[in-house]
């Protein structure tokens, strides 16, 4: 139990310490990535107003069809050019990555990756 208690305070610093670092940028919405074992979500929200712009995910109608389970790279990368995508359509060019208290590999890297490639400015 020390453990986990020890650990969750470790994943809420880091989360704080990375949006600390996030609030400098504060002219650019923000890409908010959530992740859990099987799905993964994104969304861009502007922080001065508080409204999402645009979301994507993988338990989507859209993305469902495309692939088959929510919880690997190949889904991340699908929901990083489905987030490009429709932020470019809702008129968003450059975004903050907010990661969140998760490590920058694996899914979250495919994530962004794939979001550079459809056209969005990290």
């Amino acid at each position: 139990m020390k453990h986990e208690k020890q650990t969750g305070r470790q994943r809420k610093r880091r989360a704080l310490r990375v949006r600390n670092r996030l609030k400098h940028d504060a002219g650019r919405p923000r890409l908010c990535v959530f992740r859990s074992r099987q799905n993964c979500y994104a969304q861009i929200i502007d922080d001065g107003e508080g409204k999402t712009l645009a979301a994507a995910g993988t338990r989507d109608k859209q993305l469902r069809e495309e692939i088959r389970y929510g919880g690997n790279k190949t889904a991340a990368a699908a929901v990083g050019k489905a987030i490009a995508r429709r932020a470019l359509a809702a008129g968003v060019k450059e975004v903050v990555f907010d990661r969140r208290e998760y490590k920058y590999h694996g899914r979250l890297a495919a994530l962004a990756d794939a979001a550079r490639e459809a056209g969005l400015v990290f």
